[in-house]
């Protein structure tokens, strides 16, 4: 190899050129390139490659394949992402983007693959060939983009991000709540659960409106029955992830407090008395985990358990005279937000309670709701104007 003058130096029958990159900890380090058949060549690359350096944006040609950096990436943040959401991505990576991308180099990943890739999976990514919702194909998108994210901004490997141009379904991520229970169909229901002996866990579900996760995870630690303003905590969330159960942290990543009423309060204090009758009866054998809802052993509670007991009770109540809907467990939580928004509670603490990060999200899925009430809003404001004109009429008689 000759010396290398200003960067530029030929090894054997081509040029190269070195200069210096700054990495993502300060520390300054030479990337070479070549392979060019002129000196020229290889002077006008150091160039682009100097520009690219000063504006942070300069990438060193790598043979990782999609795979390999998805790979690499997901055992990364894996710490720092509930194991549920560890474990959809996972499966994102290895059903839907591994077979038809893996074996890319990625940095050969541009926009207009992704946007193939994408119709693609619309058409025929889903099972037996069949068309993947849009909704499902925006979802692998989002794992994409957060990990071609930390492939510009943290492992440098891209220039920029590739999924943030491509061509992609129609947002569907957030769906608006319609066919619901209302409060009459919920007291019905609420009613005839009361006896059982999970009772509590549907008043709980209905009257927070938290997730089934974090009713399986709520422990009495977290419980505040006395005093003048009785809550609960919700710090983490339990789901089942390849046959096993997970305990982890809630989908924002952040503890919230619940309020809850009177009525709640005591239907607490008694599942409580009985959850102490049946610690009795199992002695020394009973699990020390401190949950809410568990067995009658005081083994976890079973995570299809819940949902087993309100079909059957919901198939019970229904008849054609006074039918009452079938919904998910899930949708309890829909009911406890359409409820309080209808009465009115603003937008902003209904989504504390809920959990929702940002109290736009909860416009977008309740948005109905709201519009709903629009339609009243102008004779409530006419209202006001009438209950102001009487008692200035009654003023004026006195």
């Amino acid at each position: 190899m000759g010396k290398v003058k200003d960067g530029i130096v030929k090894r054997g029958n081509t040029w190269s050129y070195v200069i210096r990159v700054t990495d993502a900890h300060g520390v300054s380090k030479p990337k070479w390139k070549g392979g060019f058949a002129t000196a020229e060549e290889a002077k006008d690359a150091r160039d682009e490659a100097r520009v690219a350096a000063r504006r942070g944006e300069f990438v060193h040609r790598k043979s990782t394949t999609v795979e390999e950096y998805l790979a690499q990436w997901l055992e990364a943040h894996r710490m720092e992402i509930r194991p549920k959401t560890a474990e959809d991505y996972r499966l994102m990576i290895a059903r839907y983007i591994v077979p038809r991308l893996g074996k890319m180099r990625l940095q050969s990943v541009k926009p207009a693959t992704l946007s193939t890739f994408y119709a693609y999976l619309l058409r025929e990514g889903g099972k037996d060939g069949g068309p993947l919702s849009p909704r499902t194909v925006n979802y692998v998108h989002s794992v994409l983009r957060k990990a071609l994210n930390d492939a510009v901004n943290t492992d440098q490997i891209l220039a920029s991000n590739p999924a943030l141009k491509a061509k992609r379904p129609k947002s569907q991520g957030v769906t608006a709540v319609h066919d619901i229970w209302d409060a009459k169909q919920l007291a019905r229901f609420l009613d005839a659960v009361a006896a059982d002996r999970l009772g509590p866990f549907f008043r709980v579900a209905a009257y927070t409106g938290a997730r089934r996760g974090e009713l399986f995870y709520l422990q009495w630690s977290n419980v505040v029955l006395d005093g003048s303003d009785p809550h609960i905590w919700i710090r983490g969330s339990t789901a089942i992830v390849r046959g096993h159960r997970v305990d982890g942290g809630t989908k924002t990543g952040r503890a919230r407090r619940v309020s809850i009423d009177a009525g709640t309060v005591a239907v607490l204090r008694s599942h409580k008395e009985r959850q102490e009758k049946e610690r009795e009866l199992v002695g020394a054998s009973w699990p020390d985990n401190d949950r809410v809802f568990r067995m009658e052993m005081g083994t976890p509670l079973r995570t299809d358990l819940p949902g087993e007991i309100m079909r059957r009770v919901i198939k019970g109540l229904h008849t054609s005279k006074n039918p009452l809907p079938s919904i998910r467990l899930h949708d309890l939580r829909h009911v406890h937000a359409t409820l309080l928004l209808k009465a009115g509670v603003p937008v902003h603490v209904v989504a504390a309670r809920l959990g929702h990060r940002d109290p736009s999200m909860t416009l977008r899925v309740y948005a109905h709701v709201l519009s709903d009430q629009g339609a009243s809003a102008a004779q409530t404001f006419a209202d006001i104007f009438i209950e102001d004109d009487e008692d200035d009429t009654e003023d004026g008689n006195q």
